[in-house]
């Protein structure tokens, strides 16, 4: 089966909820599944928990805290991955010791005074405070209510659709494909002939057998053709495709069920959380007072905001 999938349909095997990261992944939290419980007879002592404001070091006399540590641990997470565990939380330490040395050497030199530096502090704060606006004015505000509701709505704005059971044998020419449906005109098994003609090594073993599929997963003269055969039929005349000549059967037609709402509930929530963003923005850019004086560039900022 995978040697007919189309491209569209490896991007869109479930619900197309139209998600964009624009502007929101690297702001928005990662939900992370909780470890498993230990075993009861393994079972270790609650760790006491950890006092953040907690001194674990000293950098020419100025404390450097749990939380301190904690901070650095998720800013530098991706550096310490291949790191071994026990190892992150040294090497953490080690690079915000580095980090306020130097820092403070350059504070010595003077160089947050310098122009550029400000101009970069003063975008790194404001791209801070946007992510900490998202986190707590958009995502925090998600309720499951309105993730259920989302669903549902994409659920009733999705238009039903049928799905088939085929099978098909895949040869070289033509002419085999013809040889092949004359056989069927005959009375040969389909299944029998598919073991032993069809190309395509998936279906060597299984009678040609391509599962369930829906609109637009198979390549274009695939796909035509299956949806068009009566259940039990196949193609009278050969089908041609990238692959090569198909003989298909229709062994069934159904209507497609929807995923079901645990198996997309992420993706809708972040749907939910892309319209809440973009209204909070809308609604702050509404209020504000924003001129760009070249012609050009600000039909250029329009035009890109008025696509999302």
């Amino acid at each position: 089966m995978p040697l007919l999938l189309s491209r569209a349909s490896l991007a869109s095997l479930g619900l197309a909820f139209g998600l964009s990261a624009l502007c929101l992944s690297p702001l928005m939290a990662q939900e992370t599944a909780p470890a498993p419980a230990a075993p009861a007879d393994a079972a270790a002592p609650a760790a006491a928990p950890v006092d953040p404001n907690a001194v674990i070091a000293t950098v020419n006399g100025q404390p450097l805290t749990e939380a301190d540590l904690t901070l650095a641990e998720g800013e530098l997470s991706q550096q310490f991955a291949q790191l071994p565990p026990e190892q992150r939380r040294a090497a953490a330490l080690s690079a915000a010791i580095e980090i306020r040395v130097m820092a403070a050497k350059a504070v010595t030199d003077g160089l947050d005074k310098d122009p550029d530096f400000q101009r970069r502090m003063a975008f790194l704060q404001e791209r801070a405070l946007h992510g900490e606006m998202v986190e707590k004015g958009v995502v925090d505000k998600v309720t499951d209510a309105e993730v259920r509701a989302r669903y549902d709505q994409e659920i009733a704005n999705t238009p039903p659709v049928n799905e088939v059971h085929a099978r098909h044998i895949l040869v070289k020419t033509k002419e085999e494909a013809e040889a092949i449906i004359k056989q069927l005109d005959g009375g040969a098994d389909f299944q029998k002939l598919a073991n032993e003609h069809t190309s395509d090594p998936s279906g060597k073993s299984n009678g040609g057998d391509l599962g369930w599929f829906g609109p637009g997963q198979m390549v274009p003269e695939f796909d035509k053709a299956a949806f068009a055969l009566d259940v039990g039929k196949y193609t009278e005349q050969p089908v041609q495709t990238q692959f090569g000549w198909h003989v298909i059967k229709l062994e069934d037609k159904r209507a497609k069920q929807p995923p079901a709402f645990d198996d997309v509930k992420d993706q809708a929530k972040q749907a939910v959380i892309r319209d809440k963003y973009f209204a909070l923005v809308k609604s702050l850019r509404a209020d504000a007072k924003v001129e760009i004086p070249d012609a050009k560039l600000k039909q250029a900022v329009d035009t890109l905001e008025g696509g999302k």
